[in-house]
């Protein structure tokens, strides 16, 4: 990889993580947990543009969630989150690259990955912090792993879907009008110097 390729991923993921840090500190009921829209998930968007953005939004996941588990004391039960909830992320980025010349069905990737993988780690997860209970609810989380897993479909999906379409799929349309746009496609070659020595 070139160094403008590395600089590209190493900036996508800074601000993934950025925004999910913030949001974590402002925000952090919504971020994290059974109910959860994680605002940041509005920039997986970037893949609409740039291929770099799967490898950069992946790995400001990563930090984001193993930072969470350094901020909240979530022990080693938050690695689940690192390992599943990066490779959802990574998903729904792959997804959005794939379907990219589709804006409203490319941010669907998002939708479906998290909808699908963050509910199947995430009742064993909250077992674990002594969270027995459904938000909201009195389903009791100790033997009703399906129940649990359904309500994390749905309240994840629903949570996601408001984020990518009533936040990602505006700063698509709006990053779409930008310069940025074609640096992050790579269209835009620096310029070259033509002074002589």
């Amino acid at each position: 990889m070139d160094a403008h390729r590395i600089a590209r991923i190493a900036m996508i993921a800074a601000a993934y993580c950025g925004a999910t840090l913030v949001a974590m500190l402002f925000l952090g009921w919504i971020s994290w947990g059974p109910v959860q829209a994680r605002i940041s998930e509005a920039l997986t968007v970037l893949a609409l543009f740039t291929a770099d953005a799967i490898p950069g939004l992946t790995l400001g996941c990563v930090i984001a969630n193993m930072a969470n588990i350094a901020l909240s004391g979530v022990g080693t039960l938050g690695l689940l989150d690192v390992v599943f909830g990066s490779l959802a992320t990574c998903l729904g980025a792959m997804f959005s690259w794939r379907f990219r010349d589709r804006p409203a069905l490319a941010v669907l990737g998002p939708v479906i990955a998290n909808a699908i993988i963050v509910p199947l780690y995430l009742p064993v997860m909250l077992k674990g912090l002594g969270f027995y209970t459904i938000p909201f609810t009195s389903v009791d989380l100790e033997g009703a792993y399906l129940p649990m897993f359904l309500f994390g479909f749905v309240a994840t999906g629903i949570g996601e879907a408001a984020v990518m379409y009533f936040l990602g799929l505006p700063l698509y349309y709006a990053l779409k009008r930008t310069p940025l746009a074609k640096q992050l496609s790579g269209d835009e070659q620096p310029a070259m110097r033509t002074k002589e020595a």
